[in-house]
């Protein structure tokens, strides 16, 4: 396969409500969307995943477009005649910049599966259909309006709750939740909030029969993780500090986690999540597929990943309507008794409602 025109639109999607976390709250979310054709005008999507600024990580909505035009456009257009399978290697010479290079990679996993005219779940190996679901919660003004909301994903179906936490929104708000709802999966994420200094307040949390409590520690603290691990009953579950299957072995050998949460923009697209995905499979480490606020166009890639076999905890990937008042899919995707269904036509499944996109678009280029 030769990739023959790359269009890039940059435009800015508003929250149904603000999503905060210990690195601060999005309102609007900055969305970067690649469009790949080959030769017989075929297409393919993928959506870039950086933020505004480098909070969760070093790259940036800005960062990733300076990438994706002088360096991975390019190296794609002059260079890359195979499939998808082959691309990451040729990528690797650029160092870093795995949303830029996850944006890019998965648009082209779109459009070879559309031409093999398969739903891109089954030609990466995938074969769940039904995509368990867990949604996340961030910070709140009151922990009255958190059990508000925890109540209304309930109720919406979702089969995990994950709440974002951070010193002084941590132990009273889990107690609070405990107390009414004891029984529900409940998960916790500090997003590199806390320090070994905190560690007698982190094994309170042993007290509340969580799934996991996810990245507690600085993101490149693998030791201090593995010191932290031996010290709690309640797993550790990384996030920010994996970001190749590098990391994945490292935390392994260490004993710095028992769940590796796989995110396709932070470790690079399609191919590395496949690496760590398998190799967690083979050394027993659990593993979940987690989201970055995506459109239904990233959602769609991420429940394709989700579909492997060694994903078996709940997934951060919520219906559509849970942050878009509409999104730039259709159908859009929908939760249903906690799942979500992956339809059976080519590529990630869904309409890409291209109209839509331009009239939100700030910025686009093509590239040949």
């Amino acid at each position: 396969m030769e990739i023959k025109e790359v269009e890039v639109y940059k435009l800015h999607m508003k929250l149904k409500e603000p999503f905060e976390t210990s690195f601060g709250s999005v309102h609007m979310r900055p969305v970067v969307l690649l469009r790949v054709r080959d030769k017989s005008g075929e297409e393919g999507w993928g959506e870039v995943v950086a933020g505004e600024g480098p909070w969760y990580s070093y790259e940036t909505i800005d960062t990733a477009l300076i990438v994706l035009d002088k360096y991975l456009i390019p190296l794609v257009l002059r260079k890359f005649k195979g499939s998808a399978r082959d691309l990451w290697n040729l990528m690797e010479r650029i160092r870093g910049h795995n949303t830029a290079k996850a944006g890019l990679e998965m648009a082209i996993w779109d459009l070879e599966a559309r031409l093999a005219n398969l739903p891109l779940y089954k030609y990466i190996g995938g074969s769940k259909r039904r995509i368990p679901s867990g949604v996340s919660i961030g910070v709140k003004k009151r922990i009255e309006d958190l059990i508000r909301d925890i109540s209304k994903r309930l109720e919406e179906g979702y089969l995990r709750i994950k709440i974002k936490i951070k010193p002084g929104w941590d132990l009273k708000v889990i107690k609070s939740i405990r107390k009414e709802y004891p029984d529900i999966p409940l998960q916790v994420d500090a997003n590199s909030a806390y320090t070994l200094k905190d560690t007698s307040l982190l094994k309170k949390l042993d007290n509340f029969d969580l799934l996991m409590i996810e990245q507690p520690l600085h993101y490149e603290d693998l030791v201090g993780h593995a010191i932290l691990s031996r010290k709690l009953t309640t797993p550790i579950c990384l996030d920010e500090s994996i970001r190749s299957i590098h990391d994945t072995r490292a935390a392994y050998i260490l004993n710095s986690a028992r769940i590796i949460n796989i995110k396709p923009g932070r470790v690079g697209g399609y191919t590395p999540s496949i690496m760590i995905h398998d190799f967690c499979g083979i050394v027993g480490m659990s593993t979940w597929v987690g989201g970055m606020l995506e459109t239904g166009i990233g959602r769609g890639h991420l429940l394709a990943l989700a579909s492997l076999k060694f994903f078996t905890l709940p997934n951060d990937i919520s219906a559509s309507s849970r942050y878009w008042e509409r999104d730039i899919v259709e159908p859009e995707w929908s939760l249903e008794d906690g799942y979500i269904e992956i339809p059976e036509s080519p590529g990630i499944g869904v309409d890409i409602l291209v109209d839509r996109i331009k009239i939100l678009s700030e910025v686009s280029k093509k590239y040949h």
